[in-house]
């Protein structure tokens, strides 16, 4: 799926990043902890949050995420939304709740970042 159609999907307006809508996108992570994403994310993906702190783009940065979706309405403050444009991130808002977002982009086909779990928690 292309980051224009997640914003089909999810009646998003986008925030900055407009150049960048057709960039593919194959997986998703929703959190509002960035310490769950750091430690569960390893490949570039989507992050929904509703976390408008520069610590959200901290970890975008480290690493290398295509697109930020914020969810219930949330619009970052403009130094944010610069720093977004200073990391090629594309930036959007939608009005439905994490959990819906998630519901619905799942619903489109798009999947979460598979866990590697070790081997001795396999089980649970």
């Amino acid at each position: 799926m292309t980051i224009a159609d997640m914003i089909r999907v999810l009646r998003a307006k986008v925030l900055c990043g407009e150049d960048r809508l057709e960039t593919m996108v194959y997986t998703a992570c929703c959190s509002d902890l960035m310490s769950d994403v750091l430690a569960f994310v390893n490949e570039k993906t989507v992050l929904i949050t509703g976390l408008t702190n520069p610590h959200v783009l901290r970890t975008a940065d480290m690493l290398d995420l295509k697109c930020l979706v914020y969810a219930r309405g949330k619009i970052p403050g403009e130094e944010i939304l610069d720093q977004a444009r200073e990391q090629g991130l594309v930036v959007i808002t939608t009005r439905e709740t994490a959990f819906t977002a998630c519901g619905l982009l799942y619903e489109a086909g798009l999947r979460g970042v598979p866990i590697e779990w070790p081997e001795s928690e396999a089980r649970l």
